[in-house]
Parts: C-alpha cells; structure tokens; sequence
C-alpha cells in the first residue's frame, strides 16, 4: 500500500474533509484504500468498542475486496524487476519484453523469441515429443527417505514408550510430556504444510512435496510445452537455419537428458545438411533431479559441437540472454564462433550467493553482468533485441557466406 508524500507539517495534517488533526490523534484514525497509488485518511469518533469492530471489519472487507479485484486482472500486468513499475502486457509484447519505464530487459519465453528471430512460417520443430521421465529414480530415493525418517521416529518412540535404560528413571508422565511436545510440533509442522498459498508460490509448493514427474507435468501445462528446449528448422531473412530457444520458465531451463538430446540431434542435423547453427541460452544449469546424466549432457554437446565444427563450412553462433550460469556457460554457450550477449543479461558459472557462502568472498555488484564481462572480452558484440535479427542476417550473409566460399576454393585446391 502506498501513500502519497504529505509536504504539511508532522505537527499539522490536513484529511480529505479540510479537517486539521496532529499525531496525538493518530490512533483515532484508519486508513482506507482508494487506489493503488492513494490512500485517505479518514477521522473516526469512537463511539463505543462495537462500533470501532464493525468499522474495522469494514475496512478490512473493502481491503480483501480490493485484493480481488487486483489479482483478478493481475494476468494482465508485468512487473519490472528493476523499478517495480507495471507493464500492460499486450504493449510489454511489442516492446519486446522491454520496461517501458526504465529501459530494463525482461525475461522472453521461447515461442516470443521464435516470433523475434525467425522469419514468419518458416519456423519447423524438431524432436517436440520427446519428454523427461525418472530417469535416475529420483522420486524413489525421497520416499525411501521419507520411510527411513518415519522408521527412525517410531524406534525412538517405542524406546521412550517401552522404558528404554536412558528413560529408565522419568516417570510416565515426563516420558509421555516428550511423546506429546514431538506429536504437537508434527502437527504444527503440518498445518504450515497444509495452509493456504499463493498461485505465485511455487518455490515452496514444489520444494519438497511434489513428485519430479509431477513438476514436469505442471510446467508442461503451464507452458505448452514438453521440454525445457525448443529445437528445429527455419530462416532468417530468408538464410535458412538449424537454431534452438532455451526456455527458462520450464524448471528454470535446467538441463537434463531431454535438453541434451534435443540439442545434440539439432547439432547433428546442422552438421549433415551443413546448416549455419545458433543456440539461444536462457539456463539455470544442470537438473539436479537427473544427477550425472544431467551433467553429462556438456560433454555430449560439447562432442557434437565439436563434430560440427570439423566441417570448414560450419557456423556456430550462441546467444546469451538472462540468466545463462551453470553447465549451460561452462559447455555449449561459450563455444560460438561468435557470442553474442543482450544487454544487461545475468552470465556466470556459479551464482553470486554460491560463490560468497562457499569461498567467504563477496562478489562486486554488477560483476557478472554483460557490461562488465564484455569489457573482459568474454563476448563478441552486445545486441540489443531490436536489432538482433538484422545483426544475425548481416553475420549470416557476410561471414558464412566467407566460410563456405573459402571452404569450396580449398576442395578445387
């Protein structure tokens, strides 16, 4: 809730109806939401306590009204994470996902970065059924816990029960105080657990209690899409290309067994039909849910990259948007022959909470951004979004077509 900036003086206030009250007054008072941005103040005469509940059940009804409301059309805004002003997102969408209040980047899912870059139905998906399962069993091992914890529990409870030696001289009734504090902090544990949530709470819906395969069918659904990576065929200014879009909004672009087969077979392709190859990074890292086979994915790539690149004719270009960190930076998206970085992006390997609770350093501001890296020479050009598809047409019609032209004079030669 915010409120306007009162210029008068703290001893003086001036309320809507051109009453004068001072802060003795204050506790008198209640506050009334007008609007987002207003609120005004309102004296109250207390009558009696019955009257001052029922204004104040008032109050609090009108404040839960206006709650609704605003999560009723909250579909309809975004929220810049720099100056927290909203976006209406029909413009928010032909800005390209750019603040229109502070210029800051915001995030792009893949289907708005197909739409970007490639040219108008010429865009054909690869490999778009090919979904995660279990592979490593990783909901297994947590019920497995959960049934050793529960086990644990109930051999401690039967020793205090049954007058084990180390409870030998307590009483019942201190035995059963211990018994009943445990029950009664399970119980308040589970009431945590059980209470209502956000739609928006999905860090803490999903951190312990769903199933991985679960976790993969709520972001399918909330995507549309199967993986965390999309994957095909298309042009650009009528270049054809083989190219792939990362998407962040599926388990944060983790990559596992799918994404990795997925990219290695678009890298495969490129590599037969000699297609140029572009790869737009948007990645959390690694999936912690797959273990090795997730990180073995940087290696597989890695392999076809390099497979690739053995033909003269190839041309790999990877696209860093915000956030790219983990196996993501440390295999594929630092391998382009040309590394391109939008503007103010999140680059790194390990994350800056990582880096100062494990070596007890602390991590600049801003160290890890595109600016910063680029003055590092970690990046070729830094392209703002508007001007990336004609700076990938140019490099595309220039540089490839250099590439294939001194590849074909070496087989005359």
């Amino acid at each position: 809730m915010f409120i306007n900036t009162l210029n008068q003086d703290l001893d003086s206030r001036i309320t809507s109806d051109g009453s004068s009250w001072n802060l003795n007054d204050w506790d008198n008072r209640v506050f009334i939401p007008n609007s987002i941005h207003q609120v005004y103040m309102y004296p109250i005469e207390s009558d009696s306590e019955d009257e001052d509940y029922e204004r104040r059940n008032i109050s609090e009804n009108e404040s839960s009204n206006d709650l609704d409301v605003t999560h009723k059309y909250s579909h309809l805004w975004v929220l810049c994470e720099d100056c927290y002003q909203l976006n209406y997102k029909t413009v928010l969408k032909s800005k390209m996902n750019i603040c229109e209040h502070c210029g800051f980047y915001l995030k792009m899912g893949s289907p708005e970065r197909i739409e970007l870059s490639v040219d108008q139905g010429t865009w054909n998906s690869m490999d778009e059924d090919m979904v995660a399962l279990d592979p490593i069993g990783w909901d297994l091992e947590d019920e497995s816990f959960e049934d050793n914890k529960n086990h644990e529990e109930n051999e401690l409870y039967r020793k205090q029960l049954d007058g084990d030696d180390q409870n030998s001289d307590k009483g019942r009734d201190e035995i059963f105080s211990e018994v009943s504090d445990s029950y009664d902090r399970d119980l308040f544990l589970q009431s945590l657990e059980n209470r209502p949530r956000c739609d928006s709470d999905e860090d803490f819906i999903f951190e312990k209690k769903k199933l991985y395969v679960d976790r993969i069918d709520f972001y399918q659904r909330e995507t549309g899409l199967k993986e965390a990576v999309q994957t095909g065929t298309g042009q650009i200014k009528g270049i054809p290309v083989a190219i792939g879009f990362m998407e962040f909004n599926f388990l944060g672009g983790s990559m596992g067994s799918v994404v990795g087969e997925k990219i290695t077979r678009l890298i495969q392709y490129a590599t037969k039909q000699s297609l140029p190859l572009i790869l737009v990074c948007a990645s959390g890292g690694a999936r912690m849910q797959e273990g090795n086979l997730s990180l073995m994915q940087m290696a597989k790539i890695s392999s076809a990259l390099c497979d690739y690149k053995s033909n003269r004719k190839s041309f790999y270009t990877s696209i860093l948007t915000s956030p790219t960190t983990g196996g993501v930076t440390a295999s594929f998206g630092m391998l382009g022959d040309i590394i391109i970085a939008e503007p103010h992006a999140y680059v790194a390997f390990a994350g800056k909470r990582v880096i100062e609770e494990t070596l007890k350093i602390r991590v600049p501001e801003g160290s890890q951004e595109t600016e910063y890296l680029f003055d590092k020479g970690l990046f070729d050009p830094v392209v703002p979004r508007n001007l990336l598809k004609d700076v990938l047409s140019q490099l595309l019609k220039k540089l490839y077509a250099l590439l294939s032209l001194t590849s074909n004079e070496n087989e005359i030669k």
